[in-house]
């Protein structure tokens, strides 16, 4: 099976193109976890207010 010809980057844009996706990755994360607050307050908000109506609510299990 021949080797794959994938083109040489010199360390110093390995580097860069490494840092770039980790920077890239690490800011879509606190994206979602900040999406995910919104979304669990929300959640919750609805919540209470179905307790305040008289609607029993389980708790989940975690």
């Amino acid at each position: 099976m021949p080797e794959e010809k994938t083109p040489k980057m010199s360390k110093e844009e390995e580097i860069g193109y490494h840092k770039g996706a980790v920077n890239t990755l690490l800011n879509e994360r606190n994206e979602l976890v900040r999406i995910i607050g919104i979304v669990e307050a929300l959640a919750q908000t609805h919540l209470k207010r179905l307790e305040q109506l008289g609607v029993k609510i389980a708790k989940a299990k975690k």
